[in-house]
């Protein structure tokens, strides 16, 4: 192989690795944006912590 196909060779591979690196580098964004937004939700809910706390029974 020549040293021209080489450096095409070589050039290629890093940008297939940049392509993947930048590509998990949006999914690992992603999924911390979702884990925001889940916590936020969460976060958000209306909860009263009075509910539940006393059983009125009668018999």
């Amino acid at each position: 192989m020549d040293i021209a196909g080489l450096s095409i060779a070589m050039n290629q591979s890093k940008v297939q690795q940049d392509a993947s690196l930048a590509l998990m580098k949006m999914a690992m964004n992603t999924g911390k944006e979702t884990a925001a937004q889940m916590t936020e939700m969460i976060e958000e809910c209306c909860v009263n912590p009075n509910v539940g706390q006393h059983l009125d029974v009668r018999a």
